[in-house]
């Protein structure tokens, strides 16, 4: 992370003018409206709000699963999508850990990342993990319901992996013919945990949702679907269930298998990739 290369991201969020560096770590707008920049790489530019993002515990536990490559399938398969379309702005809306943000920097030599989430420890572990890889990661936090602090067409491709949407700031910050890839749940993701009261259901037709939600500001461009069965012990199964929504809903009497014993899980996920579309404007 430099002052520099965090300033060409982003606007001010009050006025939504260019923000310029200050040394020794301040980003400011032409109005004089200032902001700090954490000393761990990333800045703080979130609204009042009632939203909670991940918790350390929650990201512990998805660093210990997807560190033991439980989920490296779906990070090759995403990382090899992103490579072929050869961005050089990256944006990644719920950035999480890290995990596959830095798979496609990997895979995407040269190019450059803003990793945005609500949750300051997120951001935090994602611009550390960015400073592994050849390429220079950027940290965000920010709210993705709220008007992105993020400057007009500043991505060439938006990373979304099980994460919200916001449609309109979505094509207001990518490029012209930008490409959004988001990566979601099929309805088999899981179904083992859920008929033992370990995970939330899903919700029914979320690709056509998902399609649907989108239309206005981009259209399908393609569709792979990729599942595969994992051996999971307790603990795994625990650091699996601890790392996302499902965490906070464990229901009583839930079944969990017994130490020492494994059980298969099914994984199964969706990546669907978008291209913007220009909105014809009102005369």
């Amino acid at each position: 992370m430099s002052l520099q290369t965090l300033s060409e991201w982003l606007r001010c969020p009050i006025c939504f003018g260019v923000l310029t560096p200050r040394e020794p770590l301040a980003l400011v707008c032409r109005h004089g409206h200032s902001y700090d920049v954490n000393k761990r790489g990333y800045i703080t530019l979130l609204s009042a709000h009632g939203l909670i993002g991940d918790s350390p515990a929650m990201l512990d536990a998805r660093d210990a699963f997807l560190g033991a490559g439980w989920y490296r399938p779906l990070r090759e398969a995403l990382s090899a999508h992103v490579a072929a379309v050869e961005p050089r702005k990256v944006l990644d809306v719920g950035c999480g850990t890290g995990y596959y943000l830095t798979g496609v920097l990997d895979a995407v030599p040269g190019a450059c990342a803003l990793a945005l989430d609500i949750s300051p420890a997120a951001v935090g572990r994602t611009v550390r993990r960015g400073g592994e890889t050849r390429s220079p990661v950027d940290g965000l936090v920010a709210d993705v319901w709220s008007p992105l602090p993020i400057a007009d067409a500043a991505a060439d491709l938006i990373l979304n992996v099980f994460a919200p949407r916001n449609a309109a700031e979505f094509a207001r910050v990518l490029r012209t013919d930008g490409v959004l890839v988001v990566v979601i749940p099929q309805p088999s993701h899981l179904r083992e945990l859920r008929a033992a009261g370990l995970a939330l259901g899903l919700q029914n037709d979320k690709a056509a949702h998902l399609i649907d939600g989108l239309a206005v500001h981009f259209r399908m461009e393609s569709r792979q679907e990729l599942s595969f069965q994992m051996s999971l012990t307790a603990s795994e199964i625990a650091a699996l269930v601890g790392m996302g929504p499902s965490a906070h809903h464990h229901e009583a009497g839930a079944d969990s298998p017994a130490p020492g014993a494994r059980q298969s899980v099914t994984a199964a996920f969706e990546i669907v990739s978008f291209r913007k579309v220009t909105v014809p404007t009102q005369q």
